[in-house]
């Protein structure tokens, strides 16, 4: 007999946007710009010059990415997340090219080889294995020859991992420069390169952390590891998220 319970994503994602200690969505739009430095790091590094690319981004949120594409000129850009509270918030925002969608059933839609870039920022750890292994099969369909992928996931390598992976329910998975490359080079891709999610220069404040990061901080971790392996792994990334850039 089928069962008519309600999943546990879909009751956290109905109310995700004020599920939690705090509130994750901001009052205003203005709000938006202590994420400009991480987004705007991202664009100007590795999104195609053409602004008429073809951009998805799955599980946009309440569309702050989104928002920053579209200031920076992008016109072919659209966001598509299945939290109603989420897309409820972009609206109120004022952020265009957001939609409600399944993103599954959304990425089986669309075209083959269709997309120049493909966006999943804090997305994939909400899967399981079995069901991330056939997105990646969808974003290798979808995705033009030379097109790249996006992502940004918990780092199970990093000595604070669990608290990424553990502060949300609805998370799954947490990864490593090794095991992100895994599951992409199984699925065809043969260029995955991966960063860590230091802090970004933008002022005087955030200048002194990127001092203590690269001089104290990360100097430190490597000590950590090297006593504990016996080896020095001078790529080894430490910060509690990491990014992934996957080129097809």
């Amino acid at each position: 007999m089928k069962s008519n319970k309600i999943n546990y994503r879909d009751k956290i994602y109905k109310y995700y946007s004020k599920i939690g200690i705090a509130d994750i969505v901001p009052n205003n739009i203005s709000g938006l710009r202590q994420r400009e430095p991480f987004f705007q790091n991202i664009i100007n590094n590795f999104f195609p010059k053409d602004k008429n690319a073809s951009i998805l981004e799955i599980g946009c949120g309440h569309g702050a990415f989104q928002y920053f594409i579209l200031k920076n000129g992008y016109t072919n850009s659209i966001g598509v997340d299945n939290s109603e509270s989420q897309i409820n918030e972009s609206k109120r925002l004022g952020i265009k090219n957001v939609i409600q969608r399944d993103l599954v059933e959304y990425l089986r839609n669309i075209k083959n080889e269709s997309l120049d870039v493909l966006i999943a920022i804090d997305v994939i750890e909400h899967f399981s294995k079995e069901e991330l292994d056939e997105i990646i099969e969808e974003f290798y369909r979808v995705l033009k020859k030379n097109g790249i992928i996006i992502t940004h996931q918990p780092n199970g390598e990093g000595l604070f991992g669990s608290s990424i992976k553990y502060s949300d329910f609805t998370h799954e998975l947490a990864f490593t420069r090794n095991s992100i490359a895994q599951i992409f080079l199984a699925n065809g891709f043969s260029d995955i390169k991966s960063f860590e999610d230091k802090p970004i220069m933008h002022g005087f404040k955030s200048g002194i952390r990127l001092f203590l990061w690269i001089f104290f901080v990360k100097p430190f971790y490597q000590f950590l590891t090297a006593i504990e392996t016996g080896a020095l792994d001078k790529n080894m990334i430490f910060s509690r998220n990491f990014l992934t850039i996957i080129k097809k």
